[in-house]
């Protein structure tokens, strides 16, 4: 299957255009090849090359480089998920794991972006917890339980506080987070490819067709041309189940998102003039809201299963008729033609919530699996399975390993079946919250 994104993503298309692109030209071998270069691959490699100075490095990815999910995401460094996935994990011992995975997620992109003056529109404001009905205050008030218990600093507030902060009446209730972080997504990953060492081969448009091992080497064939690596690390996240890699424990989803032009002085005067923010669901299905630094608002709505994987112009509009509606019931103010852009990307989920990071086989590696929180702990993961690679240890290792592992997923057809029925559910749940 011919892995391609549509080419419709307001993040990526608001960058400037890259040059010295250049696709698997020749056969080749390598001492470590990268499958997948989003913000774990680049950052794998990026570690590797750190601790492997004097080895070939070679990265590949079926499309352009970060302009998978690293780029058409939704911009959250998130230090606490109420929803991730389809539970929540009521166990605290295990939930401190998680947020710990998610703080060493935001201090690994807070230090590359130190270390290298990255401009991603990197804001500490914290985020939201919210929704339009009151009902749903208990569940806040249990999370907030929680988050206070492990020392989180946060505020449940109501409508008015939340006019004042977002510009928009529609929501009754919310619980806000001080961690959390809201960033440029495509410039991020831009950055990230930018800075490459110079022992890193960047591969782009070059999709792997099948791979073996046999002996010490790991054969690689992307079609005209194959790779022979010693180790390999496979960093493609919601793409590891069409390549074969934890079919029984992963399984991607389809999300769609829409973005505004920027507001206009009188537009943006009508809502407010808020600051910056950023809104998650209370309930997993409803929609996640973010104002702009640079004044537009995107809103995600929509997760399906399905194939294939890119959707066409057609199909985008129909998915953003949905996103005009949740825009306009925020900010009825707002003419009805303001969306600039709307795109797709491709998110992987796991039953319990949990990531994979783990060596397969003898020099075989695997991290992904992030259930929507891939920026800080994409990167994190990256930087440590190069360690892992590499033949080394580290406390990240340690605490990443102490997390609970993907729980088992039943065969097809029944999985589709499955997840289809929970989507419906939870869309019905969330239904005003959409």
């Amino acid at each position: 299957m011919l892995v391609t994104n549509d080419n419709s993503c307001g993040w990526i298309n608001n960058l400037p255009k890259r040059d010295n692109i250049k696709s698997l030209f020749e056969d080749e071998s390598c001492d470590f090849l990268i499958i997948g270069a989003g913000y774990t691959g680049l950052s794998a490699a990026r570690k590797l090359s750190e601790l492997n100075p004097n080895h070939k490095i070679i990265l590949v990815d079926a499309q352009l480089a970060g302009e998978g999910a690293s780029g058409r995401n939704s911009g959250y460094l998130v230090d606490t998920t109420l929803n991730d996935g389809f539970t929540s994990n009521k166990d605290l011992v295990n939930y401190q794991k998680k947020t710990d995975i998610y703080k060493l997620g935001i201090d690994t992109v807070k230090k590359f972006i130190k270390e290298h003056q990255v401009d991603c529109d990197w804001n500490e404001t914290g985020k939201y917890f919210a929704s339009s009905k009151n009902k749903d205050e208990e569940n806040l008030i249990n999370f907030s339980k929680t988050l206070k218990k492990l020392g989180f600093e946060h505020k449940l507030l109501n409508r008015e506080n939340l006019i004042k902060r977002l510009g928009t009446s529609f929501y009754s209730i919310a619980l806000y987070t001080k961690g959390g972080i809201l960033i440029h997504p495509g410039k991020l990953v831009r950055a990230m490819i930018d800075i490459l060492p110079q022992n890193v081969v960047l591969y782009e448009n070059s999709q792997l067709l099948e791979w073996k091992k046999n002996n010490k080497y790991i054969y690689c064939n992307f079609g005209k041309h194959k790779i022979i690596t010693k180790k390999i690390i496979f960093c493609t996240n919601g793409f590891l189940k069409s390549l074969g890699l934890k079919s029984n424990y992963n399984f991607p989803l389809t999300l769609t998102a829409s973005m505004t032009r920027p507001l206009s002085d009188s537009e943006f005067k009508s809502i407010g003039e808020p600051n910056e923010w950023g809104v998650l669901p209370v309930k997993p299905m409803g929609a996640t809201v973010r104002m702009t630094k640079d004044r537009k608002i995107l809103i995600r709505n929509t997760a399906e299963v399905r194939s294939p994987f890119k959707m066409s112009n057609d199909e985008l509009k129909k998915r953003s008729i949905n996103q005009k509606i949740g825009i306009m019931k925020r900010f009825p103010t707002l003419p009805g033609d303001i969306i600039e852009s709307s795109w797709s990307g491709i998110v992987s989920r796991t039953r319990n919530s949990s990531q994979i990071f783990e060596k397969i086989d003898d020099n075989i590696y695997i991290a992904g699996c992030y259930n929507g929180s891939g920026i800080g702990v994409g990167t994190l993961f990256g930087e440590q399975i190069a360690i892992k690679a590499s033949e080394k240890d580290s406390s990240e290792i340690e605490l990443i390993n102490s997390r609970k592992k993907p729980n088992w997923l039943p065969p097809q057809p029944f999985l589709n079946i499955g997840i289809r029925a929970r989507l419906f559910y939870e869309r019905l749940r969330a239904k005003s919250d959409i």
